[in-house]
């Protein structure tokens, strides 16, 4: 899930224990005994227990898994290459291990194996393969900030107050807490997106789920681009954390098939809803256009929120308007069932705009042209 109020406008802290499955014990080619995999296997412990991702943190633990060793002699001194997935879990905040696909060169000298080369083979890099790593616990959150970037306890305050604020809203089904990885430049924020840094020039932050968790159960991390962060008021950072807070908390009712601007919506009104900030205020690009004479015509597409897109702002604000809009006419409750409903059982087969109106019609009693008529309203009121 990629958010991008986050785009337009996050933080946390708590000391953290990890607690894995034991490594799968490593298989080596046949004709090699069991003492070269015990000796690899160890070296390997050894390694994940020493990660910079742990400085600071109490009862920290990782463990390579699934070990495949291939021999790779050099013209010197022995050598392997070891094929390995790097499981790590944060208690409180994992549920499941973020899983790091790598490959690690070994080279045999006088005191045995050594790590001679590691790589990922896959996926975003870690924060730690980037540099040495600080942290900052908070009642809520943990930050994990890149040394040489901004001090990651400034944002400790931000989301400990976003997390309640969202559970408000979503209630206590989620961990109701926050993960937050701080890297020290923009470049830095885009490797771990792996994507390109001209497109996420001014995104604040954005909520990924680490590979390797089912979709019901991720390990969420809020990634924050310290550059436009960094350039945000105190407020406009308070939005950007719990919006991407309330995309961690409804991760579970968030589909492939749930249209952007509910996802984008209900996370922007969430981060607004006690802001006591005027409609004008909130949507600012889209009442300039409405006072220019330009108005939208339907609800945001999917592609109106990519990075980069033309009207992104826009996008945002005119789907947070349709939450506002189902909030206030209907409550807050309903919001949040037509929210869950829409997510809800396999919507794989069925066209997603007849889904969406036939949700509308049974959670707030209205199609999807009465309600766009409804929000077209709201949006022309803005001009006033």
């Amino acid at each position: 899930m990629v958010s991008r109020r986050g785009a337009l406008l996050l933080a946390a802290g708590g000391l953290a224990q990890l607690s894995l499955p034991p490594a799968v014990p490593a298989t080596v080619p046949d004709g090699r005994d069991a003492d070269l995999r015990a000796e690899v296997a160890g070296l390997l412990a050894a390694r994940a227990s020493s990660l910079p991702v742990w400085s600071g943190l109490t009862g920290a633990e990782a463990a390579y898994r699934d070990l495949v060793l291939s021999p790779a002699d050099g013209p010197d001194r022995p050598r392997l290459t070891v094929s390995v997935e790097l499981a790590v879990r944060i208690t409180g905040y994992d549920e499941y291990p973020v899983v790091y696909p790598r490959r690690i060169e070994l080279v045999r000298d006088r005191g045995g194996w050594r790590v001679e080369r590691e790589e990922g083979t896959g996926g975003p890099p870690a924060l730690w393969d980037l540099g040495p790593v600080r942290t900052a616990p908070g009642a809520h959150c943990l930050v994990l900030g890149l040394a040489g970037g901004p001090d990651p306890a400034g944002l400790v305050a931000v989301g400990d107050n976003a997390v309640p604020a969202v559970s408000a809203v979503w209630g206590s089904a989620w961990p109701g807490r926050l993960l937050l990885e701080l890297p020290a430049t923009e470049p830095q924020f885009a490797r771990l997106l792996e994507a390109d840094p001209a497109g996420w020039t001014g995104m604040a932050a954005v909520t990924v789920a680490a590979p390797g968790a089912p979709w019901h159960t991720p390990a969420d991390r809020v990634v924050i681009n310290p550059e436009a962060f960094g350039r945000l008021s105190d407020f406009g950072r308070q939005v950007v954390v719990t919006h991407e807070a309330t995309h961690v908390a409804t991760r579970a009712d968030t589909r492939a098939w749930t249209p952007l601007w509910l996802s984008e919506g209900v996370a922007d009104w969430t981060a607004y809803r006690e802001s006591g900030r005027r409609p004008q205020q909130i949507a600012p690009e889209l009442a300039r256009d409405v006072a220019a004479g330009k108005l939208p015509t339907a609800l945001p597409a999917d592609g109106d929120f990519a990075a980069g897109a033309t009207g992104i702002a826009q996008a945002y604000e005119q789907s947070w308007l349709a939450c506002d809009l189902i909030a206030r006419r209907y409550g807050t409750g309903r919001l949040v069932a037509f929210y869950r409903a829409v997510g809800a059982g396999d919507g794989q087969g069925e066209d997603r705009e007849h889904r969406t109106d036939r949700l509308l019609r049974s959670e707030l009693g209205v199609g999807l042209a009465e309600f766009t008529g409804l929000w077209l309203a709201e949006v022309a009121a803005l001009k006033g």
